[in-house]
C-alpha cells in the first residue's frame, strides 16, 4: 500500500515503508541497493536518500528524522509510525513537532536514523532465519 516513504530496489522492485526508521532499515535488511523518497510533512519538499553498499547519502545534506511516538499503547503503526519521519531540517522537524504534541521525541542526526533502521530491520533476515 503507498504511504509517504517509497523505496525502489537495485533490482527495480518499489515498495512502501510505514515509516522513516522502516525504510532506512530495508537495505540492510535485504543486504541490496536502495533509492527512498520521501518528503518533509511540514513543506512537501522531496527528501531522499540512496543507499549503496551499505552506505547512504541524502539529500538535501540537512536532512533528519523525528524519532517519537505517542503516549498510549498499542502496535507501532497506532503509537509511532505517524512520528517517524523524514524532514529536511531540524528547523522544520521542531516545526512539525511543535503542531504535533501528541508525539514525543527529538529530530535524529543522519547517522542515528540509519543506526536505528539498521540495528531493527538489519539481523530479521539472517543466515539463522533460513537454517
Amino acid at each position: 500500500m503507498p504511504t509517504a516513504h517509497r523505496l525502489r530496489l537495485s533490482d527495480g522492485i518499489q515498495a512502501w515503508s510505514m515509516c522513516a526508521v522502516d525504510a532506512l532499515g530495508i537495505p540492510a535488511m535485504l543486504d541490496t541497493d536502495a533509492v527512498i523518497s520521501s518528503s518533509g510533512p511540514v513543506t512537501g519538499e522531496p527528501v531522499t536518500v540512496t543507499s549503496t553498499k551499505g552506505r547512504m547519502v541524502w539529500e538535501p545534506a540537512t536532512a533528519v528524522v523525528f524519532v517519537g511516538q505517542r503516549s498510549c499503547t498499542g502496535p507501532a503503526v497506532d503509537t509511532a509510525c505517524g512520528a517517524l519521519n523524514f524532514f529536511t531540517s531540524r528547523a522544520t522537524a521542531g516545526k512539525w513537532s511543535t503542531q504535533h504534541r501528541e508525539f514525543t521525541g527529538n529530530a535524529v542526526d543522519q547517522t542515528r536514523a540509519e543506526a536505528l533502521g539498521q540495528a531493527v530491520f538489519g539481523p530479521l533476515l539472517t543466515e539463522s532465519d533460513h537454517a
